[in-house]
């Protein structure tokens, strides 16, 4: 059966999901919600007070074309572009889309990436939540480039976040999981 963003849309007895070329992945684990709902938070606050737009938490739909929605960790859409958001999804490329990546999900990660390539959205962010790294890339019409990565002493900066200083000490620290036999 081929999927189409008619099947994918939200029914009242089926959880949402997101498809990448037809296929249905499991959802994150709890590290992985940990580590987003804290970069979700932090960037609401940093974006409220200041009205610079709006910020998105999966599970929210981008629908980029007919063909393809992605379904993107955390969303940022800039106050000028609020034209984006619509009752049920975003329709068009965000201002910065953000991804938790892990071991399971990495072939899913780098075809999101690839999208979000191919659809010019302006800033991405790869989080690492193995280790405790985030790589900030700006596109451009040769491909992504590398605008910095940041480790978990250090505070991120944003191109499409003017002034923000986010400590990754907050995101990755203190530690999620611990070993409790040592």
């Amino acid at each position: 059966m081929s999927i189409t963003n008619r099947t994918h849309l939200p029914l009242p007895d089926r959880p949402i999901y997101e498809f990448l070329n037809q296929n249905i992945p499991f959802p994150s684990g709890i590290k992985h919600q940990i580590i987003s709902l804290r970069i979700a938070a932090a960037l609401l606050l940093y974006v409220q007070p200041r009205d610079l737009g709006h910020v998105f938490q999966a599970p929210c739909n981008v629908v980029l074309s007919r063909e393809c929605t992605i379904q993107p960790d955390i969303v940022f859409v800039q106050k000028g572009r609020s034209g984006l958001i619509e009752e049920m999804n975003l329709r068009g490329a965000p201002d910065l889309i953000i991804e938790i990546l892990s071991r399971d999900t990495h072939e899913r990660d780098l075809a999101k990436r690839k999208i979000c390539l191919r659809f010019e959205v302006k800033e991405y962010w790869a989080v690492d939540s193995d280790f405790e790294t985030v790589e900030v890339l700006l596109w451009s019409e040769l491909g992504y480039a590398r605008n910095g990565i940041y480790g978990k002493s250090d505070y991120l900066s944003s191109p499409t976040l003017p002034k923000l200083r986010l400590s990754l000490r907050n995101i990755f620290w203190p530690r999620i999981f611990t070993n409790p036999c040592g």
